[in-house]
């Protein structure tokens, strides 16, 4: 019986059944575009080019690990993606070789030139400009299309970068590299090669001029005639050991795209943390739409029970009813589910978090994910929605359910309460945490408090729309206003389903798009107040180590403080974090010149090998002060152990670690400066100035100190765009969970606007008490979706800024007007449908 009248409830009543198809399928899709992204985090790989002909690479681990617990299952591993390249000691390669069935093992490290000018045409520096070449060692070039192999002051480019600058065999052409300047002859050409333009040195000449003599990006492998490729790889792997990895097929392109690991990191991280929260977020929608078209048909199932439908078939009725919606709606969810992953993907590609070289995967797994989750979801709303008419008295049962009951049962007021206990409790350890650790509790503080506003909704309702209806009660309004004022307190748990979504639209925009607003903010602030050079030199492919000392020797510069961009990890909280970090160049004395950081501890001064300056915040952080010993990790995973000597304000925005240029250049990917920080000499003519700098670095633009603000923004430009989509995903979701909520429970009263009509009550009356229902619905889900992001964001901006949450008044007026207009036009639709149905047809119709 109970298969029949699901299938006879779906056929003849399908309006009561759009909301939850609508819902599901809604989270299916979300479910499925955040799984796309996770399998592809899981599976993406490269194919190797660079390093196609050797069929086994040696090569360093792109990630640095941390391992916590006490051993046995306790124990685990938690990973971070190196900030930089991370490289093997090129000395391996001729342990490597040694091996019987190694035929050779060549050290491969390439390394960003600048090539400039030829000696044949000296007046051409400018005209020309510098060339962004790959640099290398002549052993990894292959064959010569013409000339020789180059000696120690020769060079051999491929035949476009030779073409480009009008060079061939013979002539000299002067290159900037990590290692040092010179210039160099042309001793042949090589064709051209798939990478981009290339440049290649004698060996030892390389190994120079790359900035980290003695390392390696990767040692290439080839084998004996007769040894295949897994007897290479064991071979190789008892002489590496643990120091690097061994890597063959698909995973060599991974040590060719360092890059790789990140891009994976970040699918990974987006697709898991924030497919959990929009998986949890679908469900939560799910159970609750299904939760209302349940209530709704109340009548329905107490006349099932009058006539002696057991308990038993009324929950299986309902988990059928479930079962026939969900995996349509989860397959038909994956299509737009798809095309947001497709976009999503193609978004993080172009703003440079993932390397274009993968592909988005598209495989089944997040279909069946999307499809079983939605099962699982309508049954388990099915269930708890089914306890209720399905525990009716069946003499008492029409009775109950005609006059619905506004009180809650003690374990739903129980969990309710300790949901919103939970929440407070974690804000309030947040406000005790550093910034990143207080950051990653956001989404779990506004998951409790969503609960537990879902779990005592009725009474919330009760009591918010009660006070702000109070206005209303007086009659002052007409008698739109005193109706609505009746119904609110008569119909909490219809006003409860339509408050929640609002609660939750609120919640999730403000948290996401406010803090990251307060972060911006105060980076824009300590960036503007801690930049005070006169003059800010900038390149796209770089400046050379030498360009600040050389802009420190000119007439009219006092100082000049090279500034090179890397990245740190540390530990925190039994996890590994990632902090910017600043090589400076130039005397430490110098520095507040030309960055005024608001010195809390210590001296700039004292900046020297072997020492390190911190953000106040994340010195608080890891627990250390001035003169102590801080364990880093740099940005090539080497660990080390600097003193304190300095500890400052504004660091958020700017670096929030200092070390002397020295330690850190040979630990990063391409060393070039990103800036270089000019304070001119009291009285300096600045025009004057700037055509000095100009003439020095003509590649170079010379700006004011707003140059430096501008590469802190870009910096910061994925973490807000993330954190926007993810607030437009949530959001939106939960917008249009909300006008579902809304359509649902305002076609609910066909009946009674039907007998409203019939006792003299006008359609302008009508209207305007539907009206002033959505706005106290709105007004309802605004102060508390707005209490939650309050009490969520303020630790979270105190522990990361140092002050409040930065609320613009830009954003936050259309959001909360944007929940209001979604709310009365949702009411206002559905009620203008209701009111084309002639009054005896609607008072005399079913509910």
């Amino acid at each position: 019986m109970s298969n029949g009248l699901a299938r006879a409830a779906v056929r003849f009543r399908p309006a009561s059944f759009v909301g939850s198809f609508v819902a599901l399928l809604l989270g299916a899709a979300v479910i499925a575009g955040c799984g796309a992204l996770l399998q592809t985090g899981l599976l993406a790989k490269v194919d190797p080019v660079r390093y196609a002909h050797a069929p086994v690479v040696v090569a360093a681990d792109p990630y640095t690990t941390l391992t916590v617990g006490r051993g046995g299952e306790d124990e685990q591993d938690i990973s971070v993606p190196l900030p930089e390249r991370g490289r093997v000691d090129a000395g391996l390669a001729a342990r490597i070789a040694a091996r019987p069935g190694v035929a050779s093992a060549v050290p491969d490290a390439p390394f960003p030139v600048q090539q400039h000018s030829s000696a044949r045409k000296p007046s051409s520096a400018q005209e020309q400009g510098v060339r962004a070449l790959t640099g290398g060692s002549i052993a990894a070039a292959g064959p010569l299309a013409s000339g020789r192999a180059p000696a120690a002051r020769e060079v051999v480019l491929d035949r476009q970068a030779a073409a480009t600058a009008g060079l061939k065999t013979g002539d000299r052409v002067r290159i900037t590299a990590p290692g040092g300047a010179g210039t160099y002859t042309v001793s042949g050409l090589a064709a051209p090669s798939p990478l981009g333009t290339q440049a290649w040195f004698a060996a030892r000449t390389a190994d120079r001029l790359s900035g980290h003599p003695g390392k390696a990006d990767a040692i290439l492998v080839t084998p004996k005639e007769g040894t295949t490729p897994d007897a290479l790889a064991a071979q190789v792997g008892k002489v590496v050991g643990d120091s690097a990895q061994v890597l063959t097929g698909k995973d060599r392109g991974g040590a060719e795209l360092p890059a790789l690991a990140a891009g994976k990191t970040y699918l990974l991280g987006l697709g898991a943390s924030f497919g959990g929260i929009a998986a949890m977020t679908a469900v939560f929608v799910i159970m609750g739409t299904l939760a209302l078209a349940t209530n709704q048909r109340a009548r329905e199932f107490a006349l099932l029970r009058a006539i002696g439908a057991t308990p038993k078939q009324i929950r299986r009725t309902i988990a059928t009813e479930a079962m026939m919606l969900a995996p349509a709606a989860g397959l038909l969810g994956a299509v737009p589910g798809y095309g947001l992953a497709h976009w999503w993907f193609g978004e993080l590609v172009e703003r440079g978090a993932v390397p274009p070289q993968i592909s988005l995967e598209t495989g089944v797994l997040p279909v069946v994910a999307a499809v079983l989750i939605s099962v699982l979801a309508a049954l388990g709303a099915g269930r708890l929605a089914a306890s209720k008419p399905s525990n009716l008295r069946p003499g008492l049962a029409l009775g109950q359910a005609a006059v619905p009951s506004a009180t809650l049962g003690r374990t739903r007021v129980g969990f309710g309460i300790g949901f919103c206990a939970a929440g407070a409790a974690m804000a309030a350890v947040a406000s005790q945490l550093g910034g990143d650790a207080a950051a990653t509790t956001a989404l779990g503080v506004v998951m409790c408090f969503l609960v537990g506003v879902a779990l005592l909704g009725p009474m919330i309702a009760q009591i918010g729309t009660g006070f702000l209806a109070f206005p209303l009660k007086s009659g002052a309004l007409g008698a739109a206003g005193s109706l609505s004022a009746d119904n609110t307190r008569a119909n909490a748990r219809r006003l409860a389903s339509a408050i929640t979504p609002i609660v939750m639209v609120i919640a999730f925009c403000g948290t996401l798009v406010f803090m990251q607003s307060s972060i911006r903010e105060a980076s824009a602030r300590n960036v503007s107040s801690a930049v005070v050079a006169d003059r800010v030199l900038t390149s796209p492919s770089g400046l050379p180590a030498a360009t600040a000392g050389h802009a420190a020797a000119l007439p009219g510069v006092e100082s000049a403080t090279g500034i090179l961009r890397t990245g740190v990890v540390y530990e925190s909280l039994q996890n590994l974090v990632t902090a910017t970090a600043l090589g400076v160049s130039g005397n430490p004395g110098d520095l507040p010149k030309v960055l005024d950081l608001g010195l809390e501890n210590g001296s700039f001064a004292a900046l020297a090998k072997g020492t390190v300056a911190l953000d106040g915040k994340l010195a608080e952080n890891l627990g250390v002060r001035t003169g102590d010993r801080v364990p880093l990790r740099l940005g090539d995973g080497t660990k080390v152990t600097p003193k304190v000597v300095a500890t400052y304000s504004r660091g958020l925005g700017v670096g929030q670690v200092l070390m002397p240029r020295a330690d850190v250049a040979t630990h990063v990917t391409a060393p070039y400066d990103s800036q270089v920080l000019v304070a001119a000499k009291p009285g300096a003519e600045q025009v004057a100035l700037t055509k000095d700098l100009q003439r020095l670095v003509p590649a170079a633009s010379v700006a004011d100190a707003a140059g430096y603000g501008v590469q802190a923004d870009i910096a910061q430009e994925l973490g807000a765009w993330a954190n926007t989509v993810m607030a437009a995903v949530l959001g939106g979701f939960a917008a249009i969970a909300a006008v579902n909520t809304l359509v649902m429970t305002v076609l609910e009263r066909r009946r009674e606007v039907g007998l409203l009509r019939l006792s003299g009550t006008t359609r302008r009356q009508v209207r305007g008490m539907m009206r002033w229902e959505a706005l106290l619905v709105a007004g309802t889900g605004l102060i508390l979706g707005s209490a939650i992001a309050w009490i969520t964001l303020l630790p979270i901006a105190r522990g990361i800024t140092g002050s409040g949450p930065h609320i613009p008044l830009a954003v936050a007026v259309p959001l909360a007007a944007g929940a209001v207009l979604l709310t009365v036009a949702a009411t206002a639709f559905p009620t203008r449908a209701l009111l084309r149905v002639r009054p005896l047809e609607a008072g005399a119709g079913k509910q």
